[in-house]
């Protein structure tokens, strides 16, 4: 069983992903309640069926620390789509600085965006305006929430409401 559960803070606020077993002992125990069953799925005992967890909420609030996103190649790659900003190329991707280093920019969440090397290098050391390159999307700090879609497997759908 590879099924993930989303696990939901007190406040319905997305907490971290887990194993449908620990979700299930969770609410056995009731420190937790099933906010949204798996579509159809059951967990068999010898004697009883019980309904798969795909989304809980914690009965008590878990005071977490706070959940960035860490800066790095590949979170820019997953935040960009796996596409080029300039050009919405899949292929050869590396990471382009939207105001150049040479004229102070810096390795920021919004400084930074997926392009494809054709682009990089016809852009060159020019900001996008100056080079007459728009980019499709502005760039922005991704939240932890988009980044627990990661560990869906499937479950996407069932958890988009939570992850908003």
């Amino acid at each position: 069983m590879n099924n993930r559960v989303l696990v939901l803070n007190n406040d319905s606020s997305p907490l971290m992903v887990c194993s449908v077993e620990r979700a299930f002992i969770l609410v056995y125990l009731n420190k937790s309640e099933m906010v949204k069953p798996a579509n159809g799925y059951k967990l068999h005992s010898i004697s009883q069926a019980f309904p798969m967890p795909s989304v809980i909420r914690l009965n008590r609030y878990v005071n977490a620390p706070y959940k960035g996103v860490n800066l790095t190649r590949q979170n820019i790659f997953k935040r960009d789509n796996f596409e080029c900003q300039y050009c919405s190329t899949k292929r050869d991707l590396t990471i382009d600085h939207v105001i150049p280093r040479a004229k102070g920019g810096k390795d920021s969440w919004t400084n930074l965006v997926t392009a494809c090397k054709r682009c990089n290098a016809k852009k060159g050391d020019y900001s996008p305006e100056e080079a007459n390159m728009p980019l499709r999307h502005k760039p922005v700090r991704p939240s932890y929430a988009i980044f627990l879609k990661d560990y869906a497997n499937g479950n996407a759908n069932e958890w988009e409401e939570y992850l908003s």
